[in-house]
């Protein structure tokens, strides 16, 4: 892992196009901008684990075919 120092407005490049700007620091906590392309997605660590978890539920499969809502066509 590397570790950094930075001040406040100064900046760490991650790759040719994501760029982290530390805002602002307060006590224990620390305001970190993120510029990145919209092709990158940034998530915080917590939320991104709750998106793998609740993607994780979807995919398990009952294997009853009676839990599938019933097809119909559309009504003219």
């Amino acid at each position: 892992m590397l570790i950094l120092s930075r001040k406040v407005n100064e900046k760490i490049m991650i790759g040719d196009d994501v760029v982290l700007t530390i805002i602002e620091t307060r006590g224990e906590q620390v305001k970190i901008g993120v510029e990145a392309p919209k092709s990158v997605k940034v998530f915080r660590h917590e939320v991104f684990e709750a998106v793998q978890r609740e993607n994780r539920a979807a995919a398990v499969s009952s294997g009853k075919l009676e839990n599938l809502p019933e097809i119909q066509p559309p009504s003219a």
